[in-house]
Parts: C-alpha cells; sequence; structure tokens
C-alpha cells in the first residue's frame, strides 16, 4: 500500500468505509514497556504505594481504554470488542504490558490493543510520579493482528 487510507483525493480527513468488508475474526496484540527505577520497583513488588495495586490498576485502565479507542482517536471506528485482555508484569527493568483485543467485524482492533498498552503505561506512570522521576515509556508496539475468514 502506498497511499494514506485516512485522507480523500483532496488530502482531507476521511473515515474510511468498511461496509463493504467482510464479516471476520480480528485479534490484534501490542506491548509496551516503561522504565522505573530499582526503588521504585521494590516499592511494587511489595504493594507498598499510597495509591493501590499499580499493576491491576494498569491493566483496568487499558481494558478500560481500549474500550474507548474510538473516542479517543478521531478517525477510529466504534467497534464492538468481544475481548480486551492486558497484563502488566514486572521485570528487571520496570513494568511491561501487553493486551490482546478482539473483535468480530469489519476493521482491524490494532488502535485498540495499542491504546490499551499505552494507557496502562501512563497508569503507572500517574501512580509512580510522586516517587520515580526518571520514568520513560517506550518500545509501544503492535506484536501481531489476524483476521480470519468466518465460516458461514
Amino acid at each position: 500500500m502506498t497511499e494514506l487510507t485516512h485522507t480523500d483525493s483532496q488530502g482531507n480527513a476521511r473515515m474510511v468505509d468498511v461496509g463493504d468488508k467482510a464479516i471476520q475474526l480480528r485479534i490484534a496484540k501490542a506491548t509496551g514497556h516503561i522504565v522505573l527505577s530499582p526503588e521504585t520497583l521494590k516499592l511494587i513488588s511489595n504493594n507498598l504505594l499510597k495509591k493501590g495495586d499499580i499493576l491491576t490498576i494498569a491493566e483496568i485502565a487499558g481494558i478500560q481504554a481500549a474500550k474507548r479507542t474510538a473516542e479517543l482517536i478521531p478517525l477510529c471506528h466504534n467497534i464492538t470488542l468481544s475481548k480486551v485482555q492486558v497484563k502488566a508484569n514486572l521485570c528487571e527493568t520496570g513494568v511491561t504490558i501487553e493486551s490482546e483485543v478482539k473483535c468480530t467485524g469489519t476493521t482491524g482492533v490494532e488502535m485498540e490493543a495499542l491504546t490499551a498498552v499505552s494507557v496502562g503505561l501512563l497508569t503507572i506512570y500517574d501512580m509512580c510520579k510522586a516517587v520515580d522521576k526518571t520514568m520513560e515509556i517506550g518500545a509501544i508496539r503492535l506484536t501481531s493482528k489476524t483476521k480470519t475468514d468466518i465460516p458461514t
């Protein structure tokens, strides 16, 4: 593909018409990482931050965000999602968040998967900003997307 799909022939923004596309099972997965100080990692692993269980709250925030992607990204379609899974895991350098989003429809769920990861990471940032001034969010990317025909 060599041209943008969200602009018309005059370069104006437009929402892509997916009305003629086949209904398919669509799955997208994304990941991202936030680098945290060793002290912050220790606070999270021992659940000692005043704001609560950071990993669980980040997962819930990611789920909520995936469900509201069309409200946040202007040209995204409003999609009925059948599954949103967000998992936040501590690792040696910080927290990695992974998402999986699924729907049966005429357009993909990549933006929902990426939004889930992004908002989950932002939630961790918000909850740790009082104790860690060195945090860095990065490596947010789509790791897979599939579309499968549905037998009729």
